[in-house]
């Protein structure tokens, strides 16, 4: 790791805010514990952490409320580790600008690969403007934002217009789950109605045209009552 990445770690039980620094630490990460949400607020300013793991569950402060105020003012990717796993938590979380979201328990393996897909994030390799972000490329699924083109297996893969722009959002943010709403906002604008029947429509169409599969997607991951998921394409051992 060529630069030292830190991580304010917002987690009232003391157990677990340790055992996650410890483990951060061991793999080359920087870390600063705040045991509650105003110390947490304060420290997002004077830190100015790579990354913010946050708990939903603090005593002094909602996390919802936490995650509001630090998008008054930074986008520091925010990855929420709680123990709440209610679909609307999650949803909650995600449309107020958290970047991921893991319920507890959870492994370490999971908790690096989180931490390292939001960090290739924050360093720019996906734009709002997707003609200067490298190909997505994950076991045979190939996506050139530049040309518009998307292969499998070396096949032309042809999607209407709106089929790639969705699959083009997903694949710009691939490892990071990404809510109904902020698909269905980019795609269609800030207006469109908030029934997701046309998402899904087009969400089956471009399954059908990609995957071998559909029924047992690798490439388009539905996260039940929240959103869509692509994998990391820099998890993808031969990419």
């Amino acid at each position: 790791m060529s630069k030292t990445y830190s991580i304010l770690i917002i987690e009232d039980e003391h157990n677990i805010s340790n055992f996650i620094a410890k483990t951060l630490s061991r793999n080359g990460y920087k870390t600063t514990c705040a045991y509650s949400g105003q110390e947490g607020l304060s420290l997002v300013a004077s830190v100015c952490p790579d990354i913010i793991l946050l708990d939903l569950g603090l005593p002094d402060l909602d996390g919802i409320t936490i995650i509001n105020k630090i998008r008054e003012w930074t986008a520091t990717p925010i990855i929420v580790v709680s123990a709440r796993i209610q679909e609307n938590d999650k949803v909650k979380a995600l449309d107020c600008g958290a970047d991921d979201y893991i319920t507890k328990p959870f492994g370490t393996a999971e908790l690096l690969a989180r931490i390292r897909t939001s960090i290739r994030h924050k360093n720019g390799s996906t734009t709002e403007n997707l003609s200067f972000v490298r190909p997505y490329e994950y076991e045979g699924l190939k996506i050139d934002f530049s040309s518009h083109l998307i292969t499998v297996d070396d096949k032309l893969i042809h999607l209407t217009p709106v089929e790639y722009k969705i699959l083009a959002y997903l694949a710009s943010n691939s490892g990071k789950v990404v809510t109904y709403t902020s698909i269905m906002k980019n795609v269609w604008g800030p207006y469109i109605d908030e029934d997701t029947k046309i998402l899904r429509v087009n969400m089956a169409n471009i399954r059908r045209k990609i995957e071998a599969n559909p029924a047992q997607p690798k490439y388009l991951f539905t996260e039940i009552g929240v959103g869509y998921r692509m994998p990391d394409d820099t998890s993808c051992p031969s990419c």
